[in-house]
């Protein structure tokens, strides 16, 4: 067994244990449910959890370079650690879309608003569940699932009208997180907007210069075509011209042999 192996039989396992632990933590936080339902709801946040550090443990145990696997997957490691990560591993299906190959240039950056879309409002819905959560038992003012909605937008965006705030300290970690998610989306979205305008202005300049390249060729057409027109007129002229000297050294001619003009007449 590889780790590449592994990493495709565990592909949409994951997802599904992402789904799984979505849908129930939702059920969980906003219909907050008691007895048997709420033991099996349990349960299932339980098996969701235990997929995703069956599949951590296994990860590090075939990666070749342990240490290195081990740093440059800690984003693994906080899905096992901190539950409302482990529903952005549903964003994995976002790679998986072949549409969003179609094109080169435009595939890429059309690939990047698609998942940052997805992972923002994502995002956006499990904070809102964290903080419901937290608050609610901490007493705090975020008592339901619209205020909680309403509460994450303002901080994403960066807004924080200040009317609703977290006083728990589950709260507070989850709102930093939050915040923190908001400055990376808008460097994101800006860089993405500055890349488009970047194209479309680029595209502009080439097609002026072909434009250009167009006018050039074109304009060397019509003085080739000129220049034949001309070939085709001017022999008659040049034949004159060079008949010409011809006549005027027919005297010249005479002269050579030695004879007089005159003495002939008389």
């Amino acid at each position: 067994m590889t780790l590449e192996r592994w990493r495709g039989i565990t592909e949409w396992p994951l997802i599904v244990a992402s789904l799984l632990f979505l849908v129930t933590y939702s059920i969980q936080v906003i219909v907050d449910p008691r007895g048997e339902l709420g033991a099996l709801l349990e349960d299932l946040l339980w098996v969701s959890w235990g997929t995703f550090l069956i599949d951590y443990i296994v990860s590090l145990v075939l990666a070749p370079r342990r240490w290195h696997w081990f740093l440059t997957h800690l984003f693994n490691l906080a899905t096992v650690v901190l539950p409302m990560l482990r529903p952005l591993r549903v964003l994995r299906v976002v790679t998986l879309l072949a549409v969003l190959q179609r094109t080169a240039g435009r595939a890429v950056r059309g690939q990047i608003v698609i998942y940052v879309t997805s992972a923002t409002l994502l995002l956006v819905y499990v904070a809102s569940l964290a903080v419901l959560d937290a608050e609610r038992a901490g007493g705090g003012s975020i008592t339901t699932f619209g205020d909680a909605i309403w509460w994450a937008f303002a901080t994403i965006t960066t807004v924080g009208y200040g009317d609703l705030a977290p006083i728990t300290l589950e709260g507070r970690v989850i709102a930093v997180g939050l915040m923190l998610s908001g400055i990376a989306l808008l460097g994101v979205v800006t860089a993405t907007f500055a890349s488009w305008i970047v194209e479309q202005v680029s595209a502009e300049n080439t097609s002026r210069q072909a434009a250009t390249v167009a006018h050039v060729d074109a304009l060397r057409a019509e003085i080739a075509e000129l220049r034949t027109v001309l070939a085709r007129t001017d022999p008659g002229p040049r034949a004159a011209d060079s008949a010409a000297p011809t006549t005027a050294t027919a005297p010249t001619a005479a002269k050579t042999d030695g004879s007089d003009p005159r003495a002939s007449k008389n």
